[in-house]
């Protein structure tokens, strides 16, 4: 989870975290938590393939800005982190930009907190009426 970017904010306002998953599944899973918890998410492009080349650089093995900041920045920033997941792992990962959210006349909210606990199953965040 990060307060990463304020593009989220053009994604996904003041409200909505901004979610990047590598499977449509824990996507899913995390929009439910969202709605469970009150700590809304809503989906990002997951389009690396289309993004990659946003980090190119003639220095280095990439750059950690993109070229062109009209592309999907926030999708952007969590293919940044994408790749440096370890290649060997296999499982499903979750990005949450929470630069909206997670602040409020320049004060923390405790975004996220319900989010974790629903989808990790906590008792009182159940994901099933939602």
């Amino acid at each position: 989870m990060a307060t990463l970017t304020g593009a989220q904010l053009i994604s996904t306002g003041k409200t909505h975290a901004g979610i990047l998953a590598n499977t449509e599944e824990l996507e899913q899973i995390a929009v439910k938590a969202g709605l469970a918890s009150g700590d809304l998410a809503y989906p990002l492009l997951y389009a690396p393939e289309l993004l990659k080349k946003e980090f190119n650089s003639k220095v280095a093995d990439m750059k950690n800005s993109v070229k062109d900041r009209s592309n999907a920045q926030c999708s952007c920033a969590g293919h940044f982190i994408e790749s440096h997941i370890d290649p060997g792992y296999k499982g499903g990962w979750l990005h949450v930009d929470m630069a909206g959210p997670g602040t409020k006349a320049e004060r923390g909210t405790g975004y996220g907190v319900g989010l974790v606990l629903s989808l990790v199953g906590a008792p009182g965040f159940d994901t099933r009426s939602v």
